[in-house]
């Protein structure tokens, strides 16, 4: 009785343990490809003054191929009047109110850049 007793619970312990690894079959298959990502900033630059968004006058190929090809933002806006504090938040990535940039004058007084 005592070795039956045992039979059953080694095989009650080896099937439990053998439930508890992880099956491949359930595993979502992992993207082997990471997103591409280009970020233009450019400074005065409107909405409208691209061959993507409207701009007739000047061609545009490269940001037209771009743009046929990839995602274009329609709601992106500057939170500032002047470039440094739209270059502060999107390198912290802190909101425009707070970011410790205001202006594109802060660095005169440090003198000679």
């Amino acid at each position: 009785m005592c070795t039956f007793n045992r039979i059953i619970l080694l095989a009650s312990i080896t099937a439990i343990l053998s439930s508890c690894g992880e099956s491949k079959l359930n595993k979502p298959a992992a993207s082997s490809v990471r997103p591409n990502i280009i970020y233009i900033l450019a400074d005065d630059l409107g909405y409208g003054d691209t061959g993507p968004y409207g701009q007739t006058k000047i061609e545009t190929p490269s940001l037209d191929g771009l743009a046929e090809s990839g995602m274009r933002f329609t709601q992106h806006y500057a939170g500032a009047a002047v470039c440094a504090p739209s270059r502060c938040v999107l390198l912290t990535g802190l909101h425009t109110g707070h970011a410790q940039v205001r202006g594109n004058d802060e660095w005169a007084e440090r003198g000679e850049v």
